[in-house]
């Protein structure tokens, strides 16, 4: 009764001792607080604003048009084409890159010999500068010079001009932008694949798993369930996001057959100066990546096997 009756008297140690914590807790946590607000959620909120105005850079006046930027995207055929050629490469890059790095990671993951120096290797181009390493893409490119085509001539082939041609210059981007994902996406796996307990394969080859293809199907793909998840989900908004490469190497040509999402909000933004316009590709950007989120985890976390 006494111990009620002391837990009930404001100044109870025990209390004051968490409410004491509780204020630590908050000013430990208040400069990211205040950080995410100031990088985050303000210039999210400051580009949804500016994509109801006809706001640019120069002019001192702006004025609401409400929806009129989001209905001209529609008819935009820049915006269209951009938007296209973002989900050709997306398709493209993203399943390329996670079926490779996930081989890769497995044929590491089973050589016992020089396993770091073949997990340095493969994760060099994921330290290298993208625009550094692009130098060496276009001499590889290169129509007349190229190793690629000097190659493809000595099969007899005739090689394409890689970058310079409409037909094939996403094409030749997205083998770039595979390059690039590849490497991490295997030291992802990597990881995945060492925290799977060595019992499990010992036990599905007792149930009769004998080949290895067996054991993968039974043991390896559904433990790497959350790490799969997690590496669809990084390589696809990565490759939603690219733009370096397109900036560097193609600038968008020819013809806007390069160009991409983010390289027109950069052009609308930068070059244009048309900020409000930009600014309502950017909350639509925004939009394609929750949504692409949303449905991923929606769907796919459904089938994950959390240990």
């Amino acid at each position: 009764m006494a111990s009620v009756v002391s837990m009930a008297v404001p100044g109870n140690p025990a209390i004051a001792h968490r409410r004491s914590e509780a204020r630590i807790a908050w000013m430990l946590v208040l400069p990211a607080i205040v950080l995410l607000f100031l990088f985050v959620l303000l210039p999210v909120a400051s580009v949804i604003v500016l994509g109801f105005t006809d706001f640019e850079l120069g002019y001192g006046k702006f004025r609401f048009v409400g929806f009129e930027n989001y209905a001209h995207l529609i008819t935009d055929r820049t915006f269209c084409k951009s938007l296209w050629n973002t989900t050709v490469y997306t398709a493209i890059v993203a399943p390329v890159s996670i079926l490779l790095g996930l081989g890769i990671a497995m044929l590491i993951e089973s050589e016992t010999a020089a396993r770091s120096l073949f997990r340095t290797a493969y994760f060099l181009p994921v330290a290298s500068l993208i625009v550094a390493m692009a130098t060496v893409w276009q001499y590889m490119f290169h129509p007349t010079i190229g190793p690629i085509n000097a190659l493809l001539a000595l099969a007899g082939l005739p090689g394409p001009n890689w970058l310079g041609s409409s037909g094939t210059v996403l094409y030749s981007l997205s083998i770039i932008g595979v390059w690039q994902s590849v490497g991490f996406n295997m030291v992802l796996f990597l990881a995945g694949l060492t925290a799977i307990p060595r019992e499990l394969y010992a036990a599905a080859e007792v149930d009769g798993a004998r080949s290895s293809f067996d054991r993968f199907l039974l043991v390896t793909w559904p433990m790497l369930g959350p790490t799969t998840l997690f590496v669809i989900t990084i390589s696809i908004t990565n490759a939603v996001k690219v733009f370096e490469i397109v900036k560097t190497l193609t600038d968008g040509g020819p013809n806007k057959a390069s160009e991409v999402l983010l390289f027109t909000i950069y052009q609308e933004g930068f070059v244009y100066l048309r900020v409000g316009y930009a600014s309502a590709m950017t909350v639509v950007f925004l939009l394609i990546l929750v949504v692409l989120m949303f449905l991923q985890y929606r769907i796919l976390d459904r089938r994950v096997h959390y240990t």
